[in-house]
């Protein structure tokens, strides 16, 4: 194959991998190889069978080498986002016995509140909030 189709080839392979593909990093090693090859066979004029079996090579190693390392930097799990008020904490204006409900303000707008824990919280005291179970905010004594 001519230096300038493997170039051609190997731009393809890299543009596909970017923009198709989820990001597995199979296109990309296969395409740069086709790329590596094209420059090698322009500057020495390497046979057809050779940049072939260079090609074979390039791209086999360079994935079994680099994949699993470019697609774990890639895909590294991030940080979790606090996404909701679950973990916050809330000053309650009035007494809230166990296992009751009562209206307060949080964030800047009207929640039911539901005491799940054992004991009532007085008016004034925090309450940590464990979760939230579509408009209701289940709470607890903050300790």
């Amino acid at each position: 194959m001519s230096w300038w189709g493997w170039l051609i080839g190997g731009a393809i392979l890299l543009g596909a991998e970017l923009t198709f593909v989820s990001a597995q990093f199979y296109l990309v090693f296969v395409g740069a190889a086709a790329m590596i090859v094209g420059v090698i066979a322009v500057a020495t004029g390497l046979p057809e069978w050779a940049q072939w079996a260079l090609f074979a090579l390039i791209a086999g190693s360079s994935m079994v080498l680099f994949r699993s390392r470019v697609y774990q930097r890639f895909h590294r799990s991030l940080p979790t986002v606090k996404s909701g008020p679950a973990g916050g904490v809330i000053t309650l204006q009035v007494a809230l016995p166990a296992g009751e409900s009562c209206q307060t303000e949080y964030g800047g707008t009207f929640w039911t509140v539901r005491n799940e824990g054992d004991r009532v919280i007085d008016p004034g005291a925090r309450a940590r909030i464990t979760a939230v179970r579509g408009l209701t905010l289940v709470v607890k004594p903050d300790a």
